[in-house]
């Protein structure tokens, strides 16, 4: 790594080389949410208004921020110091023209103008089937190996978030999607480890879907018992020598907490979090029903909690990327 992206990378991270960044880089489904919780047609004032509450309000007790450039820039201005900045590059969501779920970047968007713009670091999503059709896959490879010669060329550090699917379960928090999961996960790790895409960060999915696994959803057949769950926590591990973090998926705090620790004992050696809707989904409502002073006093009391609590937890289990970075 070279010195620029080992400081720009420092920076999103404490002082023990653990990533403890808060995620709020959504669009359409943000609009969505704050249009249906205000009862009134979406607009881009509550989303931009809203994320620059979520950075002001909870960025003190976060190491980076994640936002996107569309909407998300003015929150960036609202961040608190010393807090690192990502950036999304990826354009919302995915083609559904065709089949795939090929990605595309923000059309007037460049990882110069994105450093330009203030990022310390660049995110890219990528929704992947490891079985899918090989013509698609490279395509998709192809892609991933482009964005990271650009973020080599700026000297920026390349996060790439990687999500998994099969194109032939349309439901991917069904049982049948669970049996697969562990498969599809791994694999897509080992794939986008490779050099040639000049990845720095990881940012990855569990590799189990927790509702599946014995002892946590008592109202769910269990697909993984609690000794086959940890080791596929560990395979994941092991499957890469990036730094890797994970994602909360939208699950609620405490399961993404409860997670994190069922991780831990597994000697998974993640290195973080992006922790999006686990922390903040939940103060839409105040927000968008009462205004923004209720949007902050929500924040600043569970909110804060939420953020906190997952702080500690990173403590106790995740471990530092230092090791890992050369």
């Amino acid at each position: 790594m070279t010195p620029n992206k080992l400081t720009a990378l420092k920076k999103m991270s404490d002082s023990n080389g653990i990533i403890a960044a808060l995620a709020i880089d959504q669009r359409g489904s943000l609009k969505k949410m704050l249009a249906s919780a205000a009862n009134q047609p979406s607009n881009e004032h509550d989303i931009i208004e809203f994320k620059k509450v979520i950075s002001s309000e909870l960025t003190p007790y976060a190491s980076a921020i994640l936002l996107d450039p569309e909407y998300g820039l003015p929150a960036a201005q609202t961040r608190a110091d010393n807090t690192g900045l990502l950036i999304a590059y990826e354009q919302t969501g995915y083609d559904t023209t065709a089949p795939g779920r090929l990605p595309d970047l923000i059309p007037n968007w460049s990882v110069k103008r994105l450093k330009e713009a203030g990022a310390d670091s660049v995110k890219f999503l990528l929704y992947y089937d490891i079985d899918e059709d090989e013509v698609i896959n490279e395509q998709k490879q192809a892609f991933v190996e482009r964005i990271g010669s650009e973020c080599t060329a700026e000297d920026l550090p390349f996060f790439c978030e990687l999500v998994s699917y099969d194109a032939q379960i349309e439901d991917a928090k069904s049982a049948a999607y669970a049996r697969i999961k562990p498969h599809k996960v791994i694999a897509m790790i080992k794939e986008f480890s490779k050099s040639r895409y000049q990845i720095d960060v990881l940012k990855v999915e569990v590799p189990v879907n927790m509702d599946y696994v014995a002892g946590f959803n008592a109202d769910r057949e269990i697909i993984y018992s609690r000794e086959e769950a940890l080791q596929f926590f560990k395979d994941q591990s092991d499957s890469t020598t990036l730094p890797y973090i994970f994602l909360s998926a939208g699950v609620t705090a405490e399961l993404f907490q409860a997670t994190l620790q069922f991780a831990h004992e597994a000697n998974a050696q993640f290195n973080g979090v992006l922790c999006g809707r686990a922390t903040w989904k939940d103060g839409i409502e105040p927000f968008a029903k009462e205004g923004e002073q209720a949007g902050k006093d929500w924040l600043n009391s569970i909110g804060k909690s939420n953020i906190e609590s997952l702080n500690t937890v990173l403590k106790e289990t995740a471990t530092s990327w230092f090791s890992k970075v050369k």
